[in-house]
């Protein structure tokens, strides 16, 4: 927050700053000699610096762009986690060496530390919550003085925040993390925040909160330094070294990915060819009889971005290719392998997800234990799908004559179950998919055969291409997708 700023509008990267920077960026990079750069960092902003919930580990634009520059200067950054509200005097005192947080650059903090360059331009906003109808502009919301914002003490954002309501109307917090689930309760009507922060917070709770268009205030953000520090020149010259080669604009595209303008299909019903027998993409539910599964969920989805009508037509897997390349269907989808063979014929949307073939065994099979052991025993006999990756890395694994093909998965499941075959090639989604319809019969062996990336087939030059890789891209930035494939592939 700015320390931090609100509204960007796409993050817009600096460019060059200052002639003598950009010489100084030609110049060979300093060598700090394994020197340990202790980094004072909260943990608690978003896409800057947080906790990941999934591995528990500290992740975010900081930390990759600080290990980049310790490889590129020959030192060790080492982060120690510490409250916003007394870092910059800390880093002032000496206490650490520097600190990164989204630390907006102003005239009062460069007064007591030293910044580094600008890396970033940002732009602060409102945030407020989903279906907020009482206002939908900051004109709106400063004219209406019941309503109360929240903000994080110390920070640019608190200054933005007064210098737009008001003493009065602010409720200041101390860490952000606290403001945001502050607007989500209902105890303050707006936060202000960095666009790129919020965009962040947004993406871990697209279901409550959203960002206002307006732009408050644009600020640029630096790393800061004890006043003479010997770290900023070197610093500087890495940062610029990775502007140059591109590599600083790979990390904010990674954390700060611009904002996605979705095009407008006009409610054009789109065919969606699968052949509901390949779970979790595509099945029917046992339970209801109704066709289900993430090709749906995410279809629908896509189309519901898209103002599209997704109709969905089930057809058998063996012919899914030659149909969608003669244009009898708009897309497929069923977990389809993009392969170099599949491009000559159909147009690909971009990869979804990188998926691990494996093998499928009985429960409690005690001839082999591996894939090595399998190949090794010419007795065994391996079923696969005809007409698919699963099928070409079984001919990879035994040749063609310990095969056993099927025309469609769940017949290759239930020879398996029923001991015709003694093993099955399958993705590890879908897999774990029939795992857990079949756990006390069916297993998968831990070994990784072929790693591959899925995607949706389309018809060559097909004017949907773009629409649904945008579409794709939105729905990963805001955090859908991962919902989705949570919801479908957890193995649970």
């Amino acid at each position: 927050m700015l320390r931090r700023s609100v509204v960007l509008v796409g993050v817009m990267l600096l460019a060059l700053l200052g002639g003598a920077v950009g010489t100084a960026a030609q110049e060979e990079l300093p060598d700090l000699g394994g020197r340990t750069i202790t980094v004072a960092i909260e943990n608690a902003y978003i896409p800057f610096n947080y906790i990941d919930e999934e591995t528990g580990e500290a992740v975010g634009w900081d930390y990759d762009t600080l290990a980049e520059i310790c490889a590129r200067l020959n030192c060790v950054p080492e982060f120690i986690e510490t409250s916003w509200d007394g870092m910059i005097n800390a880093v002032a005192n000496g206490e650490f060496d520097m600190a990164a947080d989204g630390i907006t650059i102003t005239e009062d903090r460069a007064q007591v530390v030293d910044f580094s360059v600008g890396y970033i331009s940002i732009i602060q906003r409102l945030l407020v919550r989903v279906g907020e109808d009482r206002f939908s502009s900051a004109e709106e919301f400063v004219a209406d003085s019941s309503l109360r914002i929240g903000v994080q003490a110390g920070t640019t954002n608190y200054e933005t925040a007064r210098d737009l309501v008001g003493d009065e109307r602010l409720v200041v917090i101390d860490s952000f993390p606290a403001v945001i689930q502050a607007l989500i309760a209902g105890d303050v009507d707006a936060v202000v925040a960095d666009d790129v922060a919020g965009q962040g917070y947004v993406g871990e709770n697209a279901e409550s909160i959203t960002l206002l268009p307006d732009e408050l205030s644009s600020d640029q953000l630096g790393f800061i330094f004890q006043k003479g520090s010997d770290l900023v020149e070197p610093f500087n010259i890495a940062i610029e070294s990775m502007r140059q080669d591109g590599t600083l604009q790979a990390i904010n595209a990674k954390w700060f990915p611009p904002a996605i303008v979705l095009p407008d299909l006009g409610g054009r019903t789109v065919t969606i060819a699968l052949d509901n027998a390949y779970q979790p993409f595509n099945f029917v539910d046992p339970a209801t009889g109704s066709p289900i599964g993430w090709d749906y969920d995410t279809l629908n989805e896509v189309c519901a971005r898209l103002n599209c009508v997704a109709e969905f037509v089930q057809i058998p897997w063996d012919g899914t290719i030659a149909a969608i390349s003669n244009g009898e269907y708009d897309i497929a989808a069923g977990g389809i392998t993009i392969t170099e063979e599949r491009e000559e014929v159909v147009d690909f949307s971009d990869g979804y997800m990188s998926v691990i073939q494996r093998m499928l065994v009985r429960v409690g099979e005690d001839r082999f234990s591996s894939a090595e052991e399998f190949v090794a025993n010419p007795d065994l006999r391996l079923a696969v799908q005809a007409g698919t990756t699963n099928y070409e890395t079984a001919v990879s694994l035994v040749g063609e004559g310990r095969l056993v093909v099927f025309d469609v998965f769940p017949s290759v499941i239930q020879a398996l179950v029923a001991g015709d075959v003694d093993a099955a090639i399958a993705d590890d989604v879908a897999g774990q998919g029939y795992v857990g319809e079949n756990a006390d019969r069916i297993a998968l062996l831990d070994d990784e055969l072929v790693s591959d990336q899925l995607g949706f087939a389309l018809t060559p030059g097909s004017d949907l291409l773009e629409p649904l890789n945008l579409a794709l891209q939105s729905m990963r930035q805001d955090g859908t997708l991962d919902a989705l494939n949570a919801k479908w592939f957890s193995g649970e």
